[in-house]
Formats: structure tokens, sequence, C-alpha cells
């Protein structure tokens, strides 16, 4: 593939009060230090195991498939437990869009590809960026598109369904297939979900993932007199259904992803996030297409970013398990060099920017100016 091929970063710098800061001293409401069913869990596994990783509980936590966080709830929106930016204005998703469309113009016009978009919410995204596509009807008319949403969360996939897909037209299902459901589009476009990115059929794609890595899986380090060692989850001995935060003895394997000359005293690694880079970079260099990341995160210079959030507010992270979001921010001088040397990386860049850039001013007045519009006709006509 040639040197234009695109592997694009954004980082997310709009100020959202609804969303993920950092993790609360633990000054909880005495009703949130419950005994839930995934602190039972964790402390069996503890128990059996000994203490574990951030990275498995964080796992445990959210996509457990019996009592993870995201497998069984609807945490999205005013009554779940945060709101993202499609789920604000449907301003981002259209800009996404033309960012798509975009991309495949510059590239060659090609006669089809694949809209793969990770961790896809509501699918409120995926819808505005569809609406776009639409709208662009005469642009896209001789392009064979299709949609490919990786989900592991039941729950969130019934609702996507709800949102994306055309209710005279059933569902095809099958939870043993790689391909776990099926349908069309309101706009006749074949969609399909799957449980992981790697069964995503290969093809000429554009990857979207707006605030799925800062979910995935953290190791936790600190610098001590003797050496980095890893942050471990274990059980506090002077309460016997509460969790506390411990160092490991010695050395760790999830140690090897430290950079040598890394100048902080508290590291947090994603190996989970190289996996998947290196997987959209491979992809995005043998088949062609662009990536689009978008998430709170920094260039290698955070320490401690893991945090819990519930109900719109910040949450302790060891504290009732299984009921409140988990997160940690994106450290994008990792997914930098992962790509790197595969696929030309950009950015990151604040979405801020990203958006105004895009020209989200100018779209903005004229969504004021039509709805002024509408108003003053529906006010000439009813007075």
């Amino acid at each position: 593939m040639n040197a234009l091929v695109r592997y694009r970063v954004a980082r997310v710098g709009i100020p959202c009060i609804w969303r993920r800061k950092c993790f609360s001293s633990g000054n909880e409401p005495a009703e949130s230090n419950r005994v839930t069913p995934m602190l039972r869990h964790l402390i069996y596994k503890i128990k059996s195991t000994g203490p574990i990783t951030v990275a498995e509980y964080m796992k445990e936590v959210l996509t457990n498939p019996v009592k993870g966080y995201y497998v069984h709830h609807d945490m999205l929106g005013e009554k779940g437990d945060f709101i993202t930016s499609p789920e604000i204005s449907q301003l981002f998703g259209e800009l996404l869009g033309i960012w798509f469309v975009s991309e495949w113009m510059t590239s060659g016009k090609n006669t089809a590809f694949q809209l793969v978009e990770l961790g896809p919410g509501r699918g409120t995204l995926t819808g505005d960026v569809l609406r776009v596509f639409s709208q662009l009807g005469s642009v896209l008319k001789n392009c064979d598109i299709s949609v490919h949403l990786v989900e592991v969360s039941q729950k969130l996939s019934e609702i996507q369904a709800l949102t994306l897909t055309e209710e005279k037209i059933p569902l095809e299902r099958d939870a043993e297939s790689l391909v776990y459901m099926k349908g069309v589009t309101k706009s006749g476009i074949p969609v399909s979900w799957y449980r992981d990115l790697k069964d995503v059929p290969k093809g000429y794609s554009f990857y979207l993932a707006h605030e799925f890595f800062d979910t995935l899986p953290v190791h936790k380090f600190q610098k001590t007199r003797q050496g980095w060692r890893e942050v471990l989850v274990d059980i506090d001995p002077q309460v016997s259904d509460k969790l506390r935060f411990v160092l490991a003895p010695c050395t760790t394997p999830a140690e090897a992803f430290i950079q040598h000359d890394e100048q902080r005293d508290h590291v947090e690694v994603c190996p989970d996030a190289g996996v998947i880079i290196q997987e959209l970079s491979q992809r995005i260099a043998l088949t062609g297409g662009a990536a689009l990341i978008a998430d709170y995160g920094h260039d290698g210079t955070k320490t401690d970013t893991f945090r819990g959030f519930c109900g719109h507010q910040l949450h302790n992270v060891l504290i009732a398990p299984g009921t409140a979001d988990l997160t940690a921010d994106v450290d994008f001088s990792y997914l930098h060099r992962i790509a790197q040397g595969k696929v030309a990386a950009l950015g990151p860049v604040e979405q801020r920017t990203f958006l105004k850039n895009m020209g989200i001013d100018i779209r903005l007045k004229v969504m004021v100016y039509l709805t002024n519009t509408k108003y003053l006709h529906l006010k000439f006509i009813y007075k």
C-alpha cells in the first residue's frame, strides 16, 4: 500500500462534565460499599490464586460473561453512568462521516469499503455517520458499503440494532457464529455484529474507535528503590469483604512493556491496546483504508489515571465492582510506537482542533439558522 494510507489518531479535548476524570478518595456513601456478586467472585478468585493484576481486575469487572459491567448494563445516557459526544449532539458523528468520505475520495474512491466500529455504544455514532453517507448518496452511489460492529455486550448490541436496523427486515441471529447477528440498516446497508476485531472480514475498511481504548485493561507499575513493581489487587486483611491495592514483591512479566528510559514514577501500560493497533495496522497496510481513534489520553506524560464512574459521579474503583465503569487514559505515544513502520500515524490532536478543522463552527451556525427559520415559519402559520 502506498504512503497515503493513513492511520489517524484524534484525542478527545472537549471538556465533558459527565465523563471520566479520576477516581475518588474513598468517601462514597455507605450503600455503595456493598458486597456485589462481582466482589464475591473476585474475593474467591484472589483467595484461590493470590492477588491479581489491575488488568485482570478490569477485565473481570467489565467483561466477565456472567457478571461483567459492559455485558449486562446499558451504561450510557442520563440514566446510565456516563454520556459521550455522540449522545450530546449529532454534529460529532456527522463530521466524522464527512472525514471518512473525504479519506475515501482522497485514496482513490475504492468500489467498496467496510465501516468498522469498535465498541459502538448505542449505535448513535454509526447512525450519524450513515446519515451523512445517505446525504452524499450521489458521491457514494457506485460504492458498495457495509457496516461491521465489534461489540461484546448482548444488551448493547440489541440497542444498536434498534437504533440502526430496518424493523421490517428480521435480524439473523447465531450465537455460535463469529458473526452473531446480521441485519440491514434503515438506509439499506448490510450490518453485522462480531465479538472480536479479528473476526471482521479483511478488506478495504475505515475503522472507528470512540472511547473504546480507554476501557481496555491496564497494568499499573510503581517505581520503588528495588525497581519497578506492579500494582496488584488484594483482599484487605482488616476487612474480609474489602479490596485494596498492594505492590508485587518482585518483577512481573508485564514489566517488559515499560520503556527503558521511562522517567515517570508511576506507569500504566495496556498490552491489549497494542494487540489491537497491530491488527489495525496490518489490515490497513494489507488492504487499505484508515482508522480514527478518539479518546481521553496523553502523549506518555500522565501517571495514575485509573478511575471509576457511576451515576455520572466519580467512584472508587475498588468499591462495589461490577456496578461502575472503569477507565484509564490512553497512552497515544504507545499506540504510535506500535503502528510505526507499518502505516502513517498522524496525531494525536485535540478533538477541539479536529472538529474546528472539519468545520464544526459553520455546521453549527447552519443548524441554528435552520432551526430558527422553522420556528418563525411555524409561528407565522399558527399566529
